[in-house]
């Protein structure tokens, strides 16, 4: 499948589908998610969409759906937003419902937003945040950890992004020897210093190393993630080790996933935790410069 990349800047919340008797009956929609293209008598999205779309915040409305008395709608959460009064028209609002609105939105089979990345499913319009929400196709966010970086697309995108837009390093093989040197290790601001990135067994990993305040102490945390859904992540592991003066320190463990964000792993301490002392007592000479070698590994579980 070709690449292809989405950014999605939509917070739109995930909602359930209505529950009581008075909302709707939707129940007979839910259920596993058919994987086969819309049924000739489903009627068409486009055909609706400006009816369900709000005309406050443009985000599809679920129910409660509120009209005035002119038949203007609008979604539950912005109701609050007009002071009771109709954007269109505005006339008081009340507390109209428009059920009608939302009988026709529970007749609504639609396909999965991210059917571009390879979802077939075709999902009722009250499951279909939900389910989008948690769909394996939804593309990654990148994981470069040293700006808020806000792309977002299928891995080998990402990859090629990661390449040719932030200039990390790309290496083949499961097998790391990297140097890290600071010359002041007393700064921890800003000291986010390097993502690598390794090809084996056919999938991508992010080697992660940088310093940050555990408390009050400044540490040195490395870790590794894979560029993948979790499921996947757990078919490997990965070990660190970080040593001089005849000491050393390892670290074993599995991949976390780039779905988490890398401020998640880190502040999880889910990885190599050096203290800077020890960091410093590593690097040898005078203590006055950073000097760490981290070697390690990737392996696929049998």
């Amino acid at each position: 499948m070709a690449s292809v990349t989405y950014i999605d800047d939509s917070h739109a919340e995930v909602i359930d589908p209505p529950k009581n008797e008075e909302m709707l009956d939707v129940t007979e929609f839910v259920g596993e998610h058919i994987q086969h293209s819309p049924k000739p008598n489903v009627t068409s999205y486009g055909n609706v969409r400006e009816l369900l779309e709000c005309p406050v915040c443009l985000s599809a409305m679920y129910p409660p759906i509120h009209q005035c008395s002119n038949g203007h709608t609008l979604c539950s959460g912005c109701k609050p937003r007009v002071h009771n009064r109709c954007p269109t028209c505005r006339h008081e609002l009340g507390n109209i419902r428009c059920l009608a609105l939302e009988k026709v939105a529970a007749s609504l089979e639609l396909p999965c937003k991210y059917q571009n990345f390879g979802c077939l499913g075709i999902y009722p319009y009250y499951c279909k945040l939900k389910h989008e929400s948690q769909c394996q196709y939804r593309p990654y966010t990148c994981p470069y950890a040293g700006s808020e970086c806000t792309v977002a697309g299928d891995i080998p995108y990402l990859v090629n992004h990661l390449k040719d837009d932030h200039k990390v390093d790309m290496h083949n093989g499961s097998t790391f020897n990297h140097r890290y040197v600071k010359s002041n290790p007393h700064e921890v601001e800003n000291a986010t210093w390097m993502l690598t990135v390794f090809s084996c067994f056919g999938q991508y990993f992010c080697l992660h190393f940088e310093a940050f305040q555990l408390g009050m102490a400044p540490v040195y945390i490395a870790f590794l993630r894979f560029m993948g859904d979790d499921a996947e992540a757990k078919n490997y592991s990965y070990s660190l080790e970080v040593g001089g003066s005849g000491r050393k320190m390892t670290w074993q463990g599995v991949p976390r996933s780039i779905r988490d964000s890398h401020r998640k792993v880190r502040d999880s301490y889910d990885g190599l935790i050096i203290q800077r002392n020890m960091a410093l007592f590593f690097s040898g000479g005078d203590r006055k410069e950073l000097k760490l070698r981290v070697t390690g590994r990737i392996w696929k579980e049998q």
